[in-house]
């Protein structure tokens, strides 16, 4: 069976041709010195350079949170949730130096000083001494990465798709950590 080709088309969106900007192009094309922010950053790339160094803030802080549980967790089931409160403090460690990195290519400065993380981090610290309420805090922390994350990428939009993608990797890895927190609440 042949289609019928002679049957009316759907109303569409009036046509228009893809093509690049050309002034853009050559706006890129002056300012070398600015490396990967070229022109078409408009005037968002400010704004994605504070969420990335909130999001920096925050990355450092569970760096912390993590690496205290693993040297103080203690009880019958510690030795495993320990090594995996490691786990996540490496990776969370790994999330922060892309995070740095972009707000270099961005030609922003991570903001890595210690006397503010805590005002710029959407999740707090912990110093529970208790196995489940170190999972409890976690857990916590992670969601309200998830949420964060989430929020940070709507608001990027393609804005920043290379920004986007990163953050949207990241928040698969946060996903990740809420689940296996989850699932060691009550042993």
């Amino acid at each position: 069976m042949t289609a019928d080709v002679s049957s009316p088309r759907k109303a569409t969106a009036p046509y228009t041709p893809m093509v690049l900007d050309q002034g853009a192009i050559d706006a890129a094309g002056k300012s070398v010195d600015e490396g990967a922010d070229t022109p078409s950053y408009g005037p968002w790339r400010d704004d994605v350079v504070k969420l990335l160094n909130d999001a920096l803030a925050t990355e450092l802080v569970c760096v912390l949170r993590y690496k205290r549980h693993y040297f103080t967790a203690n009880g019958v089931e510690s030795p495993k949730i320990a090594e995996e409160f490691l786990v996540h403090a490496n990776e969370e460690s790994g999330h922060a130096d892309r995070i740095a990195e972009r707000i270099v290519q961005l030609g922003g400065q991570p903001d890595f000083a210690p006397n503010h993380l805590l005002d710029r981090s959407h999740a707090g610290y912990d110093e529970s001494t208790d196995l489940q309420a170190m999972v409890r805090a976690n857990l916590v922390a992670e969601r309200i990465a998830v949420e964060s994350y989430r929020q940070m990428i709507a608001l990027i939009g393609d804005k920043d798709p290379t920004t986007r993608r990163m953050l949207e990797d990241i928040l698969s890895d946060e996903e990740e950590h809420a689940d296996e927190l989850k699932d060691w609440l009550g042993h």
